[in-house]
């Protein structure tokens, strides 16, 4: 990519990411407030208002942003297997996509309690959009932090297609490479391989869990 459509395609992937996360931290609010205020007037509007969000905001903007993250770790050096912060990342933005997608019929139902003045607000309540928008608000923050400090280094395939690169380049000494001189090019301890498996082990079993707990409440509870 030239320079220009590199920052260009940085720029947007950016936005849509922070977009995102603010999106789904006002969805929240609008939840809380579903619970929590006791003027009905204001309960409705705050689910109307959160079926609008979720379809007209959080949608385009997750979409937006998984398909700027795959722009920038295809065609520029990062790559999308190379190294363990990248992965991690697209993991959680992939499923948290999906759960999103999903939940989009919970968000219509609840929109359409919301229009039933014979209906008691009580009744409206519903503690789903508490959980789920607080759950992607803490995989987006946890997205945010992996861009920021980029732990791990490489992955085993990332080190291969290193080495393979560096057999096949020119024997003239050049000037170590950005992942080199930053240290993401290094080859973790056997200590900290076991750490980073640890961790993308409980993160993908709570995303699993998640996603079967929210899945048994859509199939017990007709989607609410």
């Amino acid at each position: 990519m030239t320079p220009g459509l590199r920052k260009f395609a940085l720029t947007a992937h950016v936005t849509s990411s922070v977009g995102w996360l603010g999106a789904v931290a006002a969805f929240l609010a609008l939840a809380v407030a579903g619970l929590a205020v006791r003027d009905a007037q204001t309960v409705r509007a705050s689910y109307l208002s959160m079926e609008l969000i979720g379809w007209y905001v959080i949608v385009p903007l997750c979409v937006a942003s998984l398909l700027t993250g795959l722009v920038q770790s295809l065609v520029t050096h990062w790559g999308l297997f190379l190294r363990y912060w990248v992965l991690v990342k697209f993991l959680i933005t992939v499923v948290s996509a999906t759960i999103l997608f999903v939940y989009t019929k919970t968000l219509g139902q609840l929109g359409a309690l919301a229009t039933d003045a014979t209906l008691p607000v009580d009744g409206l309540r519903n503690p789903s959009p508490v959980v789920h928008s607080g759950a992607a608000l803490l995989a987006l923050v946890v997205t945010s932090v992996l861009s920021v400090y980029k732990p791990w280094g490489m992955t085993s395939y990332g080190l291969r297609k290193q080495d393979e690169r560096r057999r096949g380049a020119r024997p003239n000494p050049s000037p170590p490479s950005e992942d080199v001189a930053a240290g993401h090019g290094r080859r973790p301890t056997a200590g900290a391989s076991r750490g980073i498996y640890a961790l993308l082990g409980v993160v993908c079993l709570a995303l699993l869990l998640f996603v079967g707990l929210h899945l048994a409440g859509v199939i017990g509870h007709g989607g609410h």
